[in-house]
């Protein structure tokens, strides 16, 4: 394992009594003398709250029952087994790892640690895409002015968002490599495609030797239908992409630095100009199956570059586009496009992924991408990709002007007072890293019940065989409890006692604040560390043994997964038992010490830049929130520890 020297970080037990914590820490792209801090209207923090839709006319019947079998081989249409970690990862825009990961792999982001902390402890690990449109122009350079990790140059794309090449060091490898020492999250990079006659393939090379295990696998072109579109190539077609992936895999055939030459992710079409059949049609998966670690897709639903960007094409109207987010017709229409792509990979012996999407690309819509019905879409959303046998989803990351983030760190002048923010879809890979668990057993089916009402979708989740849990939907918004939902579960075999319920909760489809899993919450913006706060609240519900049924309440809106075997840890888990925290002191005056309990931390974030040049980032938004200056010197983090009580471990690791 390879690691980078002294790395400040402080990890903990989740009990930190007495331990001291010295808050006022000064942004780490900033001096003493940073101007103080104004107001944001970024995307990211945009406070838009949109009306609700109208309840469904006709409304969905309140009171209905689901028939279910106990033992999975009585089930007609299971998923294959769920293996791996969680469901969803995340996929981070190149040119905003800085921002979301560290400064540098000497010094990362508490928050982001303790985040995935969470989804560790719920699903036994995070994968993490490190990529998108940026990882085209991405170009290994041996050092960058002031010590930083990356940097932004003009790559003269024409498209929409104007992506910028990304100009990074070794020590981009050596940040997740530190990361994975601490945490099992695991790594998926992408060589570059811009340039198909002399191949880049810097970030192969270094990636598996430094990475080694904790790399997964990395992209082969980066929704390659749009390279035309986008200037990237005079003409393309699928048959071209066939002919430069062949091309590709004799370059690395004949490098030795490349020691796994079977890593590829392919094709990642984005569903625009071409579909995956027209890929498939050119004996691409018989080609390069034995090639790739998996096949995948990209997909956006929908799409706000014209608001965001200027783009062609009309405005849309996030108060009329809303109702489309909230109901299992979005989800449905979404992934049956894909059905026999996954069939294909299936048959091929392959995981199927869709490797990049979130609410709307150009960085999502406002008032709907962070709002609690985006929660309900990316928990229906991904448990309907789990029933089509998609082994996993990436929900995409940017930066400070987009609407969709799962987490933003604060603005750079803001870092001294503010912490991270966590967006709503956040919550939904809490959850279904709870639904599907740890033991690479679960299967999933689409119950369409309520005589398959698309605004109560419901799901039933089997492990090791068994009837394990339910996942019950109300899309309905209505403030009067008379949309609630009583549902009637029967299993002929039997009930148990009692079930336990989870309720994913807030006040109405539009809140953006006060999300709660299992009342418990991350907070609301600027007040995210990572950790969750409050008292774990699991409902019991007592069961008809007799008539082997159990009643389920479900609010309008709300979102409930029943646990049918109150055995499971899940239960129990509300904060990860293991955080990260710190007691770095880099402020000389205001400073205070205070229980932590009370205080949460944070190391702020960077933007980018070099030799004082900053570029527009990636097509769905993440522009870089300011310049930096180098606070480290000659190797030397400088930073002052101050620690009293508890126990914590200053990890001082090298290469």
């Amino acid at each position: 394992m390879l690691l980078l020297p002294s790395l400040v970080l402080l990890c903990s037990a989740i009990t930190t009594a007495r331990a001291v914590t010295v808050y006022g820490q000064i942004p780490l792209a900033q001096t003493a003398s940073a101007a103080s801090a104004t107001t944001t209207t970024a995307a990211a923090y945009d406070e838009t709250q949109l009306q609700p839709p109208a309840i469904p006319s006709p409304k969905p019947a309140t009171v209905y029952t689901l028939q279910l079998q106990r033992d999975a081989t009585g089930v007609i249409g299971l998923s294959i087994p769920h293996v791996g970690v969680g469901f969803w990862g995340f996929s981070i825009e190149m040119s905003v790892i800085s921002q979301v990961l560290g400064k540098n792999s000497s010094l990362l982001q508490v928050p982001f640690l303790n985040l995935m902390a969470n989804l560790q402890e719920r699903a036994g690990g995070v994968i993490i895409r490190l990529g998108g449109n940026t990882q085209e122009f991405a170009a290994l350079v041996d050092s960058i002015p002031n010590g930083h990790t990356f940097a932004k140059t003009d790559s003269g794309s024409t498209q929409t968002t104007k992506t910028p090449a990304v100009l990074y060091t070794l020590d981009m490898f050596y940040m997740a490599s530190n990361i994975s020492s601490m945490l099992n999250v695991k790594w998926f990079f992408g060589i570059p495609f811009n340039d198909s006659t002399n191949w880049r393939l810097a970030i192969a090379e270094n990636a598996q030797s430094i990475l080694g295990d904790n790399l997964l696998a990395l992209q082969a072109g980066n929704e390659p239908d749009f390279y035309q579109q986008f200037g990237r190539r005079v003409t393309y077609s699928p048959q071209q992409y066939y002919d430069e992936i062949g091309q590709l895999i004799t370059v690395m055939d004949a490098n030795p630095l490349i020691t796994n030459k079977n890593m590829l992710l392919a094709p990642s079409v984005a569903t625009g100009p071409w579909t995956p059949e027209e890929v498939w049609d050119t004996g691409f998966m018989n080609t390069y199956k034995d090639r790739m670690f998996a096949f995948t897709v990209e997909h956006y639903p929908n799409n706000n570059c014209a608001a965001q960007f200027a783009a062609d094409g009309p405005i849309q109207d996030p108060q009329t586009v809303f109702p489309s987010y909230l109901s299992h017709t979005a989800v449905v229409s979404l992934v049956q496009p894909y059905v026999n792509s996954s069939n294909l990979a299936l048959a091929a012996g392959k995981p199927f992924m869709m490797f990049e999407t979130n609410t709307a690309s150009c960085g999502g819509f406002k008032g709907i991408s962070d709002s609690y019905g985006a929660a309900l879409w990316a928990m229906d959303y991904g448990l309907q990709m789990a029933w089509a046998n998609f082994t996993h989803g990436m929900l995409h990351v940017g930066g400070q002007n987009v609407f969709y983030n799962p987490f933003t760190a604060p603005p750079t002048n803001q870092s001294t007072f503010h912490e991270w923010s966590a967006g709503s879809v956040y919550y939904a890979a809490i959850v279904l890293a709870e639904a599907l668990g740890k033991t690479n057993t679960s299967q999933v089916v689409d119950l369409w019940g309520n005589a398959g009402n698309v605004y109560t979708p419901s799901y039933a989740i089997y492990e090791s065989g068994a009837l394990s849990k339910l996942a019950l939907f109300n899309y309905v918004d209505d403030n009067t409890t008379q949309s609630d939902l009583l549902v009637t579960v029967n299993v002929p075999t039997g009930v148990p006692g009692t079930v336990k319920v989870k309720y994913l909760s807030a006040a109405s489809v539009a809140s953006r604040q006060n999300i709660s899993w299992a009342g418990q919450t991350l907070g609301g913006h600027f007040e995210v560390d990572g950790r969750f706060t409050g008292t774990l609240n699991v409902t019991s519900i007592t069961c008809d043994t007799t008539a082997n049924n159990c009643v389920i309440p479900v609010p309008a809106p709300g979102f409930a997964l029943v646990f049918f075997d109150t055995s499971v840890p899940q239960l129990s888990i509300g904060q990860a038992t293991q955080t990260f925290a710190t007691t770095a002191k880099t402020k000389v005056r205001n400073t205070a010490t205070v229980d932590p309990s009370v205080l949460a931390t944070s190391n702020g974030h960077m933007g980018m830049g070099a030799g004082g040049n900053l570029f527009g980032s990636t097509s769905v938004g993440s522009i870089s929130a300011a310049r930096r200056r180098a606070v480290v010197g000659g190797g030397v983090v400088v930073m002052g520890a101050v620690v009293v009580g508890g126990l914590w471990v200053v990890r001082a690791l090298v290469h």
